[in-house]
C-alpha cells in the first residue's frame, strides 16, 4: 500500500464522517426548529381585553386631519405607540413603512404619542412620517394603559381590540395581523392549544 492510496482512503473517511455530522447537525436544527415557537407580541393584561371594544376617540392628527379610534371603521387600524426618544420605536419605522406599503389597502396605521407638538413635528419630518396620521393624545394611551413603548394595538373594523402587545419586530407586528387573521388573541395562545376565538 503506497502513500497516495492511504491518503485516498483518510479522505474518502474524513468525507464520509463530514457527511454524517453535517446529517446530525440537520436532523438538530429540525429539533431545535420544532421546539422554539415563533415569538409573538409580549401580550400585557392591562387595558381593554382583546375581544372586548376600544374606546372611541375624535382626535386631530399632527396634520390637522381629523383621527378617530375606535367605533365602526373602513377596516382593521394598527395603534402604534412611539416616541422621538424611543431607539426601538425608530429602528421600527422602516416596518411601519414596509406594512404601509404592503398592508395599506386594507390596514389603516395611526402614529400615537403625547408630549410636546414640535418635538413630534420634527420627528414626522426627520423620518419621512407625513404619509401616516400622527396624534398627540395622553387620554389614548393612559385607556390602553401603555406603560412601555414600542406598544401596538390592532383594532378590528367594528372597533373591537383584536390583538396588542409590546412590539420590536417585523415577526411581532406580523403576530398581530396573523392572530386577528386566524380569531384567536395570541399567537401564543394558537400554539399551546389554548386559543378561544376572539
Amino acid at each position: 500500500m503506497n502513500a497516495l492510496t492511504v491518503s485516498v482512503v483518510l479522505l474518502w473517511a474524513a468525507v464520509l464522517a463530514l457527511g454524517v455530522m453535517l446529517w446530525a447537525l440537520s436532523r438538530q436544527v429540525g429539533i431545535l426548529y420544532e421546539r422554539v415557537a415563533p415569538m409573538g407580541a409580549l401580550v400585557t393584561d392591562a387595558g381593554p381585553p382583546v375581544g372586548a371594544p376600544s374606546p372611541s376617540f375624535a382626535l386631530t392628527s399632527l396634520q390637522s386631519e381629523p383621527v378617530s379610534v375606535g367605533g365602526v371603521q373602513g377596516g382593521p387600524t394598527l395603534l402604534f405607540f412611539l416616541s422621538p426618544t424611543c431607539p426601538v420605536c425608530k429602528k421600527l419605522i422602516p416596518v411601519l413603512k414596509a406594512l404601509l406599503r404592503d398592508e395599506g389597502r386594507r390596514l389603516r396605521i395611526v402614529l400615537a404619542s403625547d408630549g410636546e407638538a414640535p418635538a413630534h413635528q420634527r420627528f414626522v419630518r426627520e423620518y419621512g412620517l407625513d404619509a401616516m396620521p400622527y396624534v398627540l393624545s395622553t387620554e389614548l394611551g393612559m385607556s390602553y394603559r401603555v406603560s412601555r413603548l414600542p406598544y401596538a394595538v390592532l383594532l378590528d373594523a367594528q372597533g373591537v381590540v383584536a390583538a396588542k402587545g409590546l412590539v420590536n419586530s417585523r415577526e411581532q407586528f406580523d403576530s398581530l395581523l396573523n392572530a386577528h387573521e386566524m380569531g384567536v388573541p395570541t399567537i401564543q395562545q394558537y400554539l399551546s392549544g389554548t386559543s378561544a376565538a376572539a
